[in-house]
């Protein structure tokens, strides 16, 4: 069976915000980066979409939640090609591309077993340092750097 017509694989969104291009296999990361476990809002969210750009894609949309700018970019981190789109009466009033965040607090462990972090209750804080394509957080009570992969 064969489609000629464009069918809407998820359903349109009248006020909110849209997370797309997330890459697959980072959507229940980008959730947990958002907080959105609690959130009352209508959550929709698609896994192993089909991307031309990228093959399989997720993307989340939350109805009626407005983000802060610091609170989408920490997305960069596990999706720094995602795009951000902000919906009002069904339509694209803003498209935003992500930023990478300087600092990040609180979103990622810290891999050194002796750091404070992991034996305190000290909330975790990095700095972002971009070395070619790999994207590095340095630790900034133990002063280890991790890379980005095996902090999520």
């Amino acid at each position: 069976m064969t489609h000629n017509s464009k069918e809407l694989i998820v359903s349109a969104l009248e006020n909110g915000t849209v997370l797309d291009h997330i890459p697959a296999e980072n959507v229940y990361k980008a959730l947990d980066i958002l907080d959105l476990k609690g959130l009352e809002s209508q959550i929709t969210i698609g896994i192993n979409l089909n991307s031309k750009l990228y093959g399989k894609k997720g993307i989340i949309k939350i109805a009626d939640k407005f983000f802060r700018d610091e609170e989408l970019n920490k997305l960069a981190l596990i999706a720094p090609d995602a795009t951000v789109n902000i919906i009002r009466g069904f339509k694209v009033v803003e498209k935003k591309k992500l930023q990478m965040p300087s600092v990040v607090e609180g979103i990622a462990k810290c891999m050194n077993p002796k750091c404070i972090t992991n034996h305190q209750p000290v909330r975790t804080r990095f700095t972002t340092i971009k070395c070619g394509n790999e994207i590095l957080l340095h630790c900034h009570y133990c002063e280890k750097n991790s890379d980005i992969r095996g902090l999520f």
